[in-house]
């Protein structure tokens, strides 16, 4: 039980991550957080969910790989120019004021997201199609599937490739300058609102993808679903130290297993007691995070 238990952590915890980098780029650059995150995740679950029956009634209907990856691919660059759109009109021009007013523009962009969404696909949860192969192979008791072989190595793909753009380019090297230091990255030549729609963009499509390696793994979608799990990977942010990629990126696995884990040996009713008592832990404690500053 453990070992499928853990299994399932990854998966799940793979897909916290990936909510979890939008949350921690944004306060790395912005220092506030943006809680419409939550609600960008969901809506890239729908509109993959929309991608794949239209892409279904084409000719890629019998090429389900391919079709699948398209739909990550549209889906993505779709909710990214999404979340540049939301950045433009609704958090730019607040940039100078207080930590509060954003915050609050935040919340309503979430409200309006969720709104939105209920009104145009019905407030019914969705149903994903079954296009990913099925099946999967054993490792002693447990069992994990191809859907999360690959939602666990798709994520750490986009989280590797995500470190690699930092770390080693220089659109990245900007970023990690702007998130030091706003005013002098702009005295040094840095276009900081070109690094702020950046680091939108990526957080969004990232976003996305998490939301339509939801809708595949659990089979449907809700318009309220990315309130709690926009919780949890605020969690695992926090968990990991907030504006830490790094952290980010251990702080949704860690979130995940812990999560998944709990479950089964306790019950499946307190899961998302779980993510709450480890946020009020690691506030109480460690406010920083595990890969925070001291």
């Amino acid at each position: 039980m453990f070992l499928q238990q853990l299994i399932n952590g990854l998966t799940l915890g793979s897909i916290y991550a990936l909510i979890a980098l939008g949350y921690t780029m944004v306060y790395g650059i912005l220092e506030f957080i943006n809680f419409a995150h939550g609600e960008i995740y969901m809506v890239g679950a729908y509109l993959g969910l929309a991608m794949m029956y239209i892409l279904n009634n084409t000719f890629l209907s019998h090429n389900p790989l391919l079709l699948i990856s398209l739909t990550f691919l549209f889906s993505m660059l779709a909710i990214a120019g999404l979340g540049v759109i939301i950045e433009k009109v609704a958090y730019k021009p607040l940039r100078n004021t207080g930590r509060l007013v954003p915050l609050i523009t935040a919340l309503g962009i979430s409200i309006f997201l969720q709104n939105a969404v209920m009104i145009i696909a019905g407030s019914e949860k969705k149903s994903y199609p079954q296009l990913f192969p099925s099946g999967g192979f054993n490792i002693g008791d447990a069992r994990i599937t191809y859907l999360q072989i690959f939602i666990i190595i798709g994520s750490i793909l986009l989280m590797l490739l995500l470190n690699i753009f930092i770390k080693n380019t220089k659109l990245g090297k900007a970023m990690r300058a702007t998130a030091q230091d706003r005013r002098t990255a702009s005295l040094m030549g840095i276009n900081v609102d070109k690094i702020i729609s950046t680091t939108f963009f990526i957080g969004s499509a990232l976003g996305a993808a998490a939301g339509i390696m939801v809708g595949m793994y659990y089979r449907e979608v809700n318009f309220y679903m990315g309130y709690l799990s926009g919780i949890k990977a605020f969690t695992a942010a926090v968990l990991g130290g907030i504006g830490n990629i790094p952290g980010a990126m251990f702080g949704g696995i860690i979130l995940g297993v812990l999560e998944s884990v709990g479950t089964g040996i306790i019950s499946a009713e307190y899961k998302d007691i779980f993510a709450f008592t480890i946020l009020i832990l690691v506030l109480i404690f460690k406010p920083s995070g595990l890969f925070g500053k001291t």
